[in-house]
């Protein structure tokens, strides 16, 4: 019978490197304690970035991970100055060559507009991952260590390099691109404007498609220390066109509408969006409605009023992209085109 004994002419297999992954934290409810709240349901941000990471059994054994803390906030106090502060310390880490990943922790109110700016802004076809949960890290029915797992195995899986800004919701990747929050309470909070790329399932990633625009077309370390300010203006019957006026006074340098419908505008809000546009304002013509594009010269003319139509993209996504673009430009045709490439 053969030698069960190793062949000593054989030199034994050195396990595989584990992938080096970085836990970038900026807060959120995936942090949050309920216990000593104060009144409030809970306080974002109250763990640090380890703690999240000890709390999760077996997240150890498929990356080296290392931990940065960047903000201990609530969301929705992440603002765009802080969103681009987040994407320069992600690519700084992705510069690292001891780095193979990033996963960003992050509060779901704004997860949609930063990570579509990490989608945006970063260069590196390092898999970047961002992650929240909708139930507080001391809740029974607590959702972010399972999501903390799932995002981790996703930026140690080969298939996500080259792919963007991606973002674990239970057991669904997404793209940066088209995500949308749809649920106040659920755990499954976010929706796709398309398909999920992939699945976490029974400890492995199932890739079924890749994202098609273009990604890190602004590279966070060219563009300026302030970005320029876009507002939002939600539309409405009767809305005073004195909100158009007083936007422009405030220095905003783009204005996306929410329209009802196709992304329809009120005539005398029209009027007033078009005095801003003669100004240099920039318009980008969205919806308000949960789904479905605007397309150009659809419900409205955009030739012939000059703005610039939003595509599938939401509001809040608009809104980052028109931020960025106009650190290039203020031509809305070239506008157009990153909307209709990005």
């Amino acid at each position: 019978m053969p030698s069960s004994q190793p062949d000593p002419a054989m030199p034994e297999a050195e396990p595989a490197e584990k992938p080096r992954i970085v836990i970038v934290a900026t807060g959120g409810t995936i942090a949050g304690l309920a216990a000593g709240s104060q009144g409030r349901a809970y306080r974002p941000g109250a763990l640090s970035a380890e703690a999240l990471v000890a709390a999760v059994p077996g997240l150890a054994e498929l990356a080296e991970l290392r931990c940065r803390a960047v903000f201990a906030l609530d969301s929705v106090d992440l603002d765009l100055p802080r969103q681009a502060e987040l994407a320069a310390v992600v690519a700084a880490e992705l510069a690292d060559p001891g780095v193979d990943g990033v996963v960003v922790t992050h509060g779901t109110d704004t997860l949609e507009e930063s990570a579509y700016l990490l989608h945006l802004s970063l260069t590196s076809d390092k898999p970047v991952v961002v992650v929240g949960s909708m139930h507080p890290a001391d809740a029974v029915s607590a959702d972010g260590p399972g999501n903390l797992l799932g995002a981790v195995r996703v930026a140690a899986d080969p298939g996500a390099s080259g792919l963007g800004t991606l973002v674990v919701v239970g057991q669904d990747v997404y793209t940066a691109r088209g995500l949308r929050k749809v649920d106040t309470v659920r755990t499954a909070a976010f929706s796709g404007r398309h398909t999920a790329l992939a699945e976490v399932v029974a400890g492995q990633v199932l890739w079924y498609a890749r994202p098609v625009r273009s990604r890190g077309t602004f590279a966070i370390e060219d563009l300026p220390e302030s970005l320029p300010l876009v507002e939002l203006l939600v539309s409405r019957a009767d809305l005073p066109t004195e909100v158009v006026a007083a936007l422009v006074a405030g220095g905003a340098r783009g204005i996306v509408h929410l329209g009802p419908g196709s992304g329809n505008v009120p005539a005398a809000v029209a009027a007033a969006l078009d005095r801003a546009r003669r100004a240099g304002v920039v318009v980008v013509r969205a919806s308000r409605v949960a789904a479905g594009p605007v397309s150009r010269n659809g419900a409205v003319d955009d030739d012939a009023h000059d703005w610039v139509a939003a595509g599938d993209l939401s509001p809040y996504q608009a809104r980052v992209l028109l931020a960025l673009a106009l650190t290039r430009t203020s031509q809305t045709g070239q506008i157009q085109q990153y909307f209709d490439t990005h």
